[in-house]
């Protein structure tokens, strides 16, 4: 299939799917005899774990890790679990950070009750030093 078809199938830019293939997640496709990009069923298995992955917020390193491991059926989930473990934790800890966020910012707009700019508490807020 091209890339269009590979686009369409998998919900992904054509400039992402190239962006893979340099990056050497997305193995290489085969070239037709007119110079287009030849994709295989491989291909979108593989390209359908990616987008899976990355929208379940894996960087490029840890997808690229479990594509590795998912080519070793006889390994134990040992890694995989490992890789997972520690994004739930990265996950975690955004999670901590933007409910601090959303206190934070419920506090400056509970501050302000004022009708005009120059009486603003939550401009004169972001004006002052961190503490």
């Amino acid at each position: 299939m091209r890339i269009g078809e590979l686009a369409k199938a998998t919900g992904t830019k054509a400039e992402t799917i190239r962006y893979y293939e340099r990056e050497g997640v997305l193995p290489v496709a085969d070239r037709t005899d007119s110079n287009y990009r030849d994709y295989s069923d491989s291909h979108l298995a593989t390209l359908t774990f990616v987008r899976r992955a990355r929208g379940l917020g894996f960087n490029m390193v840890q997808v690229k890790e479990l594509l590795m491991l998912s080519d070793h059926d006889d390994k134990p989930c040992e890694d995989v679990d490992q890789i997972v473990r520690d994004h739930l934790e990265d996950v975690e800890r955004k999670i901590l950070d933007l409910q601090s966020l959303h206190g934070e910012l419920g506090q400056l707009l509970h501050s302000c009750r004022s009708d005009r700019v120059g009486e603003c508490r939550i401009l004169e807020s972001l004006a002052r030093p961190m503490r």
